[in-house]
């Protein structure tokens, strides 16, 4: 499958995201933080699937 730049640029940018927040909650593991950082953690991944089917859905590269 053949993406363009912006695509990576943002799958990117939600991968930074999702792994600084599964981070936090390794680090903290057992507090009320933690737990907050892992659901947020799958939230970003949700919008991240919207957010990149939205993009190649409209994008005439990557479609």
């Amino acid at each position: 499958m053949k993406t363009c730049e912006r695509f990576e640029r943002i799958k990117s940018g939600y991968e930074r995201d999702i792994t600084y927040l599964r981070n936090h909650s390794q680090r903290s593991a057992g507090t009320n933080a933690a737990k907050t950082s892992a659901t947020n953690a799958l939230a970003v991944r949700s919008r991240m699937a919207k957010a990149l089917g939205r993009h190649f859905a409209a994008c005439p590269i990557c479609g």
